[in-house]
């Protein structure tokens, strides 16, 4: 069953089209991974459906709802978003970041209110930043600083969560520590997560179903194991790399040994130049 899906869409900034046609699915109760190479249109699609971008065509739904017709305030109630390198103003402490996760709750006849309190509450005790509760933003660590955000959008009491990339400049111990958390949000609250990884062996690890985009399309989707091979890396990332199957739990390990561009030549750069601009790399 899928809480959030979408039919033939097309994505794309002034004339360009960065997605096109694309159909995905996300399953309700599970973690699911977007992968793919830079531009290919991995946060374009977060974007849209958290219906922050509007389709040129197809159609988005939440909950069997198109996602067009329903109200904002509707949206936030059902779907969290965290997106790439969020900003807040100076000063604002991890409290009164996590108490804006509450505004789709509120109206001008219901303020502030004891609920809003304990979710809020609640956000700041899941994610461990309880006791950083009255420190500024800007003052924490890189990893602290996502474990605020995080509770904002924990705060909404949405069912699904959307991130993009919400490992972004951490270093391995804080990558883990934000990994570890949404995938305790999964398996003990049930939480629905999609999100825009560029790490393999991550998104591999915590992930029941990876996505991987190439051109604006899926190229495939599955199980770790079914999306983490030789061939998709090849294809989709331009990769040589060795699949091989971690010791501990069988899940599947990257080792890159190479670079594999097109037989017509073009390099890195003009790959994802073409990539972004919605392009086969190609004459």
């Amino acid at each position: 069953m899928s809480k959030l899906r979408t039919e033939k869409i097309t994505l794309g900034y002034d004339e360009a089209a960065v997605i096109r046609d694309l159909t995905v699915e996300v399953p309700t109760g599970c973690i699911t991974s977007v992968v793919g190479p830079n531009g290919c249109g991995k946060s374009t699609l977060l974007r849209s459906l958290a219906r922050l971008m509007k389709p040129r065509g197809g159609r988005i739904y939440l909950d069997g709802d198109a996602i067009s017709n329903l109200p904002t305030r509707e949206v936030a109630k059902r779907l969290g978003i965290l997106p790439q390198s969020p900003a807040a103003p100076d000063g604002l402490t991890v409290r009164e970041l996590a108490a804006q996760g509450r505004y789709p709750h509120q109206s001008w006849l219901r303020q502030w209110s004891k609920e809003d309190e304990h979710a809020t509450e609640k956000a700041l005790e899941t994610t461990g930043v309880l006791e950083l509760a009255d420190r500024p933003l800007d003052t924490l660590s890189g990893g602290q600083r996502q474990r605020a955000w995080i509770s904002m959008a924990l705060a909404q009491e949405t069912g699904t969560l959307l991130l993009d990339e919400p490992t972004t400049f951490l270093d391995m111990a804080h990558q883990l520590e934000v990994l570890q958390l949404l995938n305790r949000l999964n398996r003990e609250e049930g939480r629905t997560i999609l999100m825009v990884l560029h790490d393999l062996n991550n998104a591999a690890r915590f992930s029941h179903r990876m996505i991987a985009i190439s051109e604006g399309r899926v190229f495939t989707a599955g199980a770790p194991s079914e999306v983490m091979t030789p061939e998709v890396l090849r294809e989709v990332f331009h990769v040589e790399a060795d699949i091989i199957a971690d010791p501990r739990d069988g899940l599947p390990l990257c080792i890159p040994h190479g670079l594999n561009y097109p037989a017509n030549g073009l390099s890195r750069d003009e790959v994802e130049a073409s990539n972004t601009r919605g392009l086969s790399p190609g004459p």
